[in-house]
């Protein structure tokens, strides 16, 4: 009995049990002998009916009667001792906190449900739920209850419900408003939710891909016709200040080694625009910040200059920290408070309106246009409104600004995205009357047409602008060529239906000045755009004709459908025009993928939207950015930049989301990558991979060549490197697939002695290798040109000599390449990669250096495919299979306390504790040395491959070891440079592919 009293004892004497055993409670803390006590009570219960209790009883002899030993005839008493005395009060006490226990339990339901729930099916009615009187009346007072207490926990009903209320602008612009508060919503997301799939990434709330079957049909556009792409998610920083003082501290993040700088006179006269790559200053190979464009504004006769510089979010605050650096730029200039873009009527009753929210609108006038709110434009909602935007710098005097999402910025990709321009936009009109005396609009224009050389700038403009509808494909233009130009409201110049733009060859086929804009591209005096203004841009975003204008002005039109001509009242905005090479690098498809960018004020984003999508353009996301970047060979931002901090976040975040994807899989269904030979399936390990090839260099110290797992095959002397036939390690036969035992040694080996070469990282350790760059990539143009003419494909005996005359590179000799092994000793080299013969290169797929063997293979056979990996033993198995019967163990000891206090369980439970990151599938120790793992040398790994389209079979892009390609070339015959073998994460089977550097 529970809360038993201290006065409540029971007699201590022997009971009446055989053995003179007493019948009193055993120790709590022997459990040995509360065994046997339950199990003799046990037994002494009585398993047989009342009425045949009877015959145990021997004649003349009554139940009640005892004798001294217990009951006669064998049977034992099951009652117990009465005790001697007992406290009333204490007694009652226990006794009535259990009868309350009791009714408490009692009264307390056990489920969720109401009154009228518990009753039988077939007391039910429906009308139950709210009426009560349809209950017994044994119930209904505690349904009345349950209704009240509903009542009070019901939340206040939102005053618009109905979906009238609901889709007023003002409601809606207050709800818009609510949801971006985390993640800022470009202008064309509406259109983007309704079409796409969306994902919130980098602060912003984006269009991944299309929700329609699009793979092909936007490569086709990006081919043949237009695609476009709303990338106002780029961050854009200006720089203000004299030129000089600007060169002078951009020069220390940017180097000439590795391409244009900022001081590159093309790009500082405002004609074209630049790309380059930006490091910590002073710190050139090592601490990659990212790359950037960057546009300089036309000299306009004044001391300062204007800079921006555009960037991937993910790569903003490394950069603005860094110019804040150099720049000393410690104050801000200015603190930025947004505010909402309204009308004189909106900042009258600007409270008002968020007061009133949910209740009935009033009209003030008859049409109403009053009540109705503009859509607020606050600019880059991803800041504190309270933060600044702006910094200044005491000494020097140059102000950085942060203009993201004041600038919008679409990309139009396709050889006729010329076309889809000329059609859309047309040339502002010069106007030199004031339409409307008490507004604004177009004020600014008005004043720039009373200037002769303005307006014949902008006829100049206008001019090669319409040249455009000529030219075939935008790569024909310099590369980066910008164009400045002030055009007209897009929207009315809608067409009825939607067209595919096409351009006009007969008009401008022949002509000279097309020639002219081919040769010389455009003058630097049309490169001005009024754009660079912000007084200017804000002016134009205020004065924005609304929607609902223009749709009244439409149907106020005599002929329906008829162009409707606005006059002196239509917008004047200014735009630039920046041109976009395509695929510049290699010898295949030159100029793929070219197209332009458009730069427009904010808030005029899906004015110019709607007009190009009624040309007939094909809308992309993320992924379609993804696979242009992958069909040009060149690094996306920031999943190929590995050496920088925005590239370790992605792949940090990367292994996080494929590790949590295969842990949701059941363990019989996951893919063992322990036996299949991968030890790194979800992560590229580059600072692993350079240190071993790094450990290479250094033992080669000894015998002269990089160390390689099996040394005794290493020919000694100078500087030479190890012959192939030393990374041939003993492999099952292609044609059988059978495992010999000198892979699995080879494999287990591995484990033991890369302790003193390499520097292990353990499975919970990786993420603080992730936070520092360890290795550099190597990005001098000059080397790379080197590299590249080193492993060009040879179709005959001396063509590799011709072409590395032509280009005025090196032979591949020891004194070439050693001092470039010494310089850069843990460097990764961007490569791309095409397969010989059928083959899908996956994310994380190995890279290798094929044998001699495999070389010979193909020689003969032109059909073989690849050699495949024997199967590697899984050293982690015997592990998971203790830590589950570990668990097993723990699971079944804590339903039995006996079991918990057993001193014999607490070491398999560390034992437990130590394996506790075990997973079944995955190298959970230690990596081991990745070059010599497996049969095939390790030489990189692939961060994006796919089947192409554009040449018809599987093309994979990734990062090579520096040391390891030089090693190879070194080694490969002269008709098989280049030559690679690729192997999946999920497979054994290798496939050859052709390894290039294009530059």
């Amino acid at each position: 009995m529970r809360n038993q009293p201290p006065s409540v004892t029971l007699s201590a004497e022997p009971g009446p049990f055989p053995g003179g055993g007493s019948r009193a409670c055993p120790p709590p803390g022997d459990v040995r002998s509360e065994q046997q006590y339950q199990q003799q009570k046990f037994s002494n219960q009585s398993s047989g009916p009342s009425y045949r209790k009877d015959q145990y009883f021997p004649k003349g002899q009554n139940r009640g009667e005892r004798g001294r030993g217990g009951w006669q005839g064998g049977r034992q008493s099951v009652s117990e001792e009465m005790p001697k005395y007992i406290t009333v009060s204490t007694f009652a006490q226990a006794r009535a906190a259990e009868i309350k226990a009791m009714l408490k339990a009692v009264a307390q339901k056990s489920s969720n449900s109401l009154v009228f729930q518990t009753l039988p099916r077939h007391m039910r009615r429906r009308a139950m739920s709210h009426n009560i009187k349809r209950l017994p009346r044994r119930l209904q007072e505690i349904a009345r209850k349950e209704a009240e207490k509903a009542v009070h926990q019901k939340k206040e009903q939102s005053k618009t419900k109905c979906r009238k209320a609901r889709r007023r602008h003002i409601n809606l612009v207050a709800e818009f408003n609510r949801r971006q508060r985390k993640n800022i919503w470009l202008e064309t997301h509406i259109w983007h939710a309704k079409r796409f799939h969306m994902v919130k990434k980098w602060g912003y709330c984006l269009g991944d891909s299309p929700t329609e079957k699009s793979y092909r049909a936007c490569y086709r556009a990006m081919t043949k016709h237009c695609l476009l792409q709303d990338l106002s998610y780029y961050c854009c920083l200006e720089l203000t200040g004299k030129e000089n003082e600007l060169l002078k501290q951009l020069a220390r993040i940017c180097s000439i080694d590795t391409g244009l700088t900022f001081a590159e006179p093309c790009c500082l006269s405002g004609r074209f625009e630049g790309s380059l790559n930006l490091y910590q200053a002073d710190r050139y190979p090592e601490d990659m910040i990212g790359p950037v464009t960057f546009i300089w504004k036309p000299r306009d006769g004044s001391e300062n200059r204007q800079l921006w510089i555009w960037m991937h979010p993910a790569l903003k605050q490394d950069i603005l920290r860094e110019l804040k650096a150099i720049f000393q730029c410690s104050e801000p200039e200015e603190i930025y408070i947004p505010e909402p873009v309204a009308t004189s009527i909106q900042e009258k009753k600007q409270m008002d309106v968020f007061l009133s929210l949910g209740k009935k609108r009033k009209k003030e006038d008859k049409e109403g246009q009053e009540a109705v709110p503009v859509k607020k434009i606050i600019g880059d909602g991803t800041r504190d409104p309270l933060q600044s935007y702006s910094w200044i710098s005491q000494t020097t005097g140059i102000v950085i600004s942060d203009r993201t999402m004041e600038i919008l910025r679409y990309r139009l990709i396709g050889p006729l995205s010329h076309s889809v321009l000329t059609e859309t936009l047309k040339a502002a009109s010069l106007q030199t009357e004031m339409a409307d005396s008490e507004t604004e609009l177009n004020n600014w224009w008005v004043e720039n047409c009373k200037d002769s050389e303005k307006i014949s700038l902008h006829q100049h403009q206008s001019a090669i602008f319409e040249l455009l509808e000529g030219i075939s494909s935008p790569s024909e233009m310099p590369p980066g060529t910008i164009l400045g130009l002030t055009v007209g409201d897009p929207r009315v110049n809608l067409p009825k239906k939607k067209t595919k733009a096409m351009p006009d060859f007969e008009k401008y086929q022949d002509n000279d000045k097309v020639r002219q804009l081919y040769l010389e591209g455009v003058p630097v005096d049309c490169a001005h755009s009024f754009i660079w203004d912000q007084d200017i841009c804000k002016n134009v975003t205020e004065n924005k004709i609304s929607e609902q204008d223009l749709n009244h002005r439409r149907a106020q039109l005599l002929v329906p459908g008829s162009h409707l001509d606005l006059g002196p009242c239509e917008s004047k905005i200014p735009i630039l025009l920046v041109q976009q090479p395509g695929k510049m690098a290699g010898e295949d498809r030159p100029g793929w993928g070219s197209g332009w960018d458009i730069y427009l004020p904010k808030g005029w984003g899906m004015a110019f939207w709607i007009p190009f999508i009624y040309r007939g353009v094909r809308v992309g996301g993320l992924q379609e950015a993804l696979k242009h970047s992958e069909y040009q060979r060149i690094p996306h931002t920031p999943n190929d930049f590995p050496d920088c901090q925005a590239g370790m976040q992605f792949a940090k975040e990367l292994e996080t989301s494929l590790l949590e994807k295969f842990k949701r899989r059941p363990p019989a269904k996951r893919t063992n990558y322990v036996k299949l030979g991968t030890l790194s399936p979800f992560v590229c390990p580059w600072g692993q991979l350079t240190k071993n090839w790094e450990g290479r260099i250094k033992a080669s110290g000894e015998c002269g060549h990089p160390s390689s797992p099996h040394p005794e095959h290493c020919t000694t002397g100078g500087h030479s490197f190890c012959d192939p036939k030393a990374e041939v390690v003993k492999e099952a036969s292609s044609e059988t697939g059978e495992v010999e035992e000198p892979m699995e040694t080879t494999s287990s080996e591995g484990v033991l002695r890369t302790g003193d070469v390499t520097g292990t990282q353990d499975f919970g350790e990786r993420d603080e290798t992730m936070t520092r760059s360890d290795f550099i990539v190597l990005r001098s143009e000059k080397l790379l040109m080197q590299l590249s003419a080193w492993c060009y494909p040879t179709a005959g005996k001396d063509r590799r000599i011709r072409l590395i005359s032509r280009l005025g590179q090196k032979e591949m000799t020891e004194d070439v390449f050693l001092p470039i092994l010494m310089s850069y000793p843990r460097a990764l080299v961007w490569v791309n990669l095409s397969l010989l013969r059928k083959g899908n290169p996956e994310l994380h797929t190995m890279i290798c250096i094929p044998t001699e063997d495999d070389l010979l293979h193909l020689s003969k056979d032109k059909l073989f495919c690849g050699p495949q990996e024997p199967k590697h033993h899984d050293i982690f198995k015997h592990k998971v299979q203790k830590l589950k019967e570990g668990k097993k163990k723990k699971k079944k000891s804590s339903n039995t306390k006996a079991l918990e206090s057993d001193p014999l369980s607490i070491p398999d439970k560390e034992t437990t504790e130590e394996h506790e990151d075990l997973i079944l599938g995955l190298w959970s120790d230690a990596l081991p040395d990745v070059t010599s793992h497996c049969s095939r040398t390790l030489l990189g790994y692939v961060t994006r491959g796919d089947f192409s389209l554009a040449v018809g079979c599987g093309e994979a892009l990734g990062f090579v070891s520096l040391t390891g390609l030089i090693y190879m070339l070194h080694n490969q015959p002269a008709d098989k440079k280049g030559l690679v073998l690729l192997r999946t994460p999920a497979s054994l089977q290798y496939r050859f592919a052709r390894l290039k550097i294009e530059v």
